[in-house]
């Protein structure tokens, strides 16, 4: 059974294996054209928790302003957090330049090619480094993501509830994963349950697998892999103050490195976390002025959600502890979502990038 999985799977996928950006199709493989290790890092680092459709866009964008990894290391900490905003988990960004350093100037520009050395390095950890040695390099070794979990609990329709099922998961992938294409059977998995074995009416009728599914047999698809029930997030509260200097330039701040997004460009906004609630009122903003509320908006983080009240008002006091972004290069900032949806409930339009032509 173990062999006519890996068989089916890997027809299936040379014929139906998703075009992105930084995958060498099965037919280029097979011709003999390598991976970019690069690519491959700054792809998986990219993907860790985000979704394909949005990854694409940034990682071209990426690659185009540092198509290396001696170029990324070289690069502003600050530019390569603004070229991150928007995708999240922004210690990510943080672990990616450091790791670039650590790969340009101490290892010569080499990438480790084994997961075990891969591991050392910033931001990878046991997925991302067996993704990059499999892809990358060709290592005989099992890839386990989301969707590579959700395939193999539904094939052996293994019952026990994550995150205990994982082990058993995995060593059924260890034992039928293909190690003469390690890589192209890891993509092969990826791209079946993103495409067809997805959490919600996976498309069985079609999928390379069906024969070989204990689940599918069963017709008990959906329950496999066995979550516990999720917990309600809590609701924080607080405040976001966005001021307006006479010219429209804006007032911004900077987050502190560590901690919830960290590194990133934000207005001011009271002391709310995952733990506690933010105050909330006008009396709250930073300075004394004669404050609007424009609203509120609602942003939801892995833990928690939270509702942050808008205020809005116009002064050209506050220089200390942050500086005055311009309309016209606001756009630019390392803004993350939350803080976009600040500064467009108080100001629409003004986070959208401007038509230099």
């Amino acid at each position: 059974m173990t062999d006519r999985i890996s068989i089916n799977l890997l027809e299936w996928y040379d014929l139906n294996a998703r075009s992105l950006p930084w995958r060498i199709s099965p037919m280029d493989g097979k011709e003999g054209v390598i991976a970019d290790p690069y690519q491959v890092w700054l792809s998986e680092i990219m993907l860790q928790q985000t979704q394909v459709v949005t990854v694409q866009s940034y990682f071209l964008k990426f690659i185009k302003k540092w198509p290396n990894v001696m170029a990324l290391a070289k690069a502003d900490t600050e530019d390569v957090m603004k070229a991150w905003a928007g995708l999240g988990y922004y210690s990510r960004a943080r672990n990616l330049k450091r790791c670039a350093e650590i790969i340009a100037f101490e290892l010569n520009g080499i990438f480790p090619q084994q997961a075990s050395e891969l591991k050392s390095l910033p931001g990878i950890g046991d997925y991302t480094s067996a993704a990059i040695g499999a892809i990358a390099f060709g290592e005989k070794i099992a890839v386990m993501d989301g969707n590579v979990e959700r395939v193999f609990a539904r094939l052996f329709r293994i019952s026990d509830q994550l995150p205990a099922a994982k082990k058993p998961i995995f060593e059924k992938l260890n034992a039928t994963f293909c190690t003469e294409r390690p890589g192209d059977f890891a993509q092969a998995c990826m791209d079946l349950g993103a495409t067809l074995c997805t959490p919600k009416k996976p498309n069985c009728m079609i999928c390379p697998l069906t024969q070989e599914c204990q689940a599918r047999a069963e017709g008990d698809m959906e329950s496999y892999p066995v979550r516990a029930p999720k917990r309600k997030k809590p609701t924080r509260k607080g405040a976001a103050f966005v001021i307006e200097r006479e010219d429209g330039a804006i007032f911004l701040q900077k987050r502190p490195d560590s901690g919830l997004l960290g590194g990133m460009s934000i207005v001011p906004t009271t002391n709310w976390n995952s733990n506690q609630d933010g105050e909330t009122g006008n009396q709250a903003g930073p300075i004394e002025l004669s404050w609007e509320q424009r609203g509120e908006i609602r942003h939801t983080f892995t833990h928690f959600h939270l509702e942050l009240e808008v205020w809005f008002g116009r002064s050209d006091a506050v220089t200390e502890n942050g500086w005055w972004s311009q309309r016209n290069v606001l756009a630019e900032e390392a803004l993350p979502g939350l803080m976009k949806k600040v500064l467009e409930q108080a100001i629409p339009g003004c986070t959208q990038p401007k038509n230099l032509g």
